[in-house]
C-alpha cells in the first residue's frame, strides 16, 4: 500500500451525490483548515465511565438474547464465523479489537479490496441486511463498552487502514480532534447522517462528531441512546425533532467558529471525489 501523501491532494470535483445536499459553509473549507476544539467536561469526565458501565450491564440480559437469535441466523444462513473482530482506533489513536456480528459474506474484501458499504451492496447477506437495519450487529460492541475501549455514545470508531487508504487525516479538517474522547457504539453523526460512503461524507459526519465532542452531557447522552433505539423506525428529521437534536446550523455554526487559521497557500476547498 503506498504512503499517504504529506499534503492534501487537488482533486477533481465530481458531480454532487443525488441524496446528498450540498453543505456550502462545510464544502467551501480548505482540507489544511487548523481547528482548535475545546473540551471542558467537568463532572461529567468520571461520571459519564460510571454510565457506561452501569447501562452496558443493564441492557446486557436482553442483548444476549437477541444475539443468540442472531448467531443461529447468521451460522445457518452463511458460511463462516458468526462473531468477527476487527482493528479500529480509539481515543487519543489507540488501537482495539471491535467486536460485531458478521453481516457480510467471509473474506468479502479479499477480491473487492478496503472500501465502504455502499447502497446495495452485495457483500451484505440477506440476513446481514436486517441485522444492520436493526443495528443488532452493533450489540457485541457492548463488551467493548465493558472493556474499557469504547463508550456509548461517541464518534463511530474506523479502521486505520482506511484511514490511511482513504487519507482523512489529511483531507478530513478537524480529524484527529474526534479522536480527543472514546469513540461510541452510537452517536450524534451516526443518528442524523447515512454510513460513510466517500470523503465528502465523513467530512460531514466530522462536523457532527466535533459537535459532540465540544457539548457532551449526560443529557445529551440519553437522547442520543433513545433516538438510537428509534432509529430503525424514523428518519433523522424526526429524530432530531422528537430528541431536540441540534440542527445542521448548529453544527455548522460551532464548527466554523473553531476554525483558527487557514494556510496562506489554500485555495478553496475542492469537491472530493468518492473514494
Amino acid at each position: 500500500m503506498s504512503a499517504v501523501p504529506t499534503h492534501p491532494p487537488t482533486l477533481p470535483t465530481p458531480a454532487q451525490s443525488p441524496e446528498r445536499e450540498p453543505w456550502p459553509e462545510i464544502d467551501c473549507l480548505p482540507s489544511d483548515a487548523v481547528l482548535e476544539i475545546p473540551v471542558n467536561l467537568g463532572w461529567y469526565a468520571a461520571a459519564k465511565i460510571v454510565f457506561d458501565y452501569a447501562a452496558a450491564l443493564a441492557m446486557l440480559p436482553l442483548a444476549l438474547v437477541l444475539m443468540a437469535f442472531a448467531a443461529i441466523a447468521v451460522k445457518i444462513t452463511s458460511p463462516g464465523p458468526v462473531f468477527y473482530t476487527q482493528t479500529r482506533v480509539g481515543l487519543n489513536g489507540r488501537k482495539y479489537k471491535i467486536i460485531k456480528i458478521r453481516s457480510m459474506r467471509l473474506n468479502c474484501e479479499a477480491s473487492s479490496g478496503i472500501q465502504w458499504s455502499q447502497k446495495g451492496d452485495t457483500r451484505i447477506t440477506a440476513v446481514g441486511k436486517f441485522l444492520r437495519a436493526t443495528h443488532i450487529d452493533e450489540l457485541p460492541q457492548l463488551f467493548n463498552v465493558l472493556l474499557g475501549h469504547m463508550s456509548l455514545v461517541g464518534p463511530r470508531p474506523e479502521r486505520p487502514e482506511v484511514i490511511q487508504a482513504k487519507g482523512l487525516n489529511q483531507l478530513v479538517p478537524g480529524y484527529r480532534h474526534r479522536l480527543r474522547v472514546k469513540p461510541g457504539v452510537t452517536g450524534l453523526a451516526q443518528c442524523q447522517l447515512p454510513a460513510d460512503s466517500d470523503v465528502t461524507s465523513v467530512r460531514y459526519k466530522v462536523v457532527y462528531d466535533l459537535y459532540y465532542v465540544e457539548n457532551q452531557s449526560l443529557f445529551l447522552d440519553l437522547r442520543l441512546i433513545a433516538a438510537t433505539l428509534c432509529k430503525a423506525g424514523a428518519s433523522p428529521n424526526a429524530l432530531r425533532r422528537l430528541f431536540f437534536l441540534p440542527n445542521r446550523d448548529a453544527v455548522a455554526a460551532g464548527f466554523v467558529a473553531n476554525v483558527v487559521s487557514i494556510p496562506d497557500d489554500s485555495e478553496t476547498m475542492p469537491a472530493l471525489m468518492p473514494a
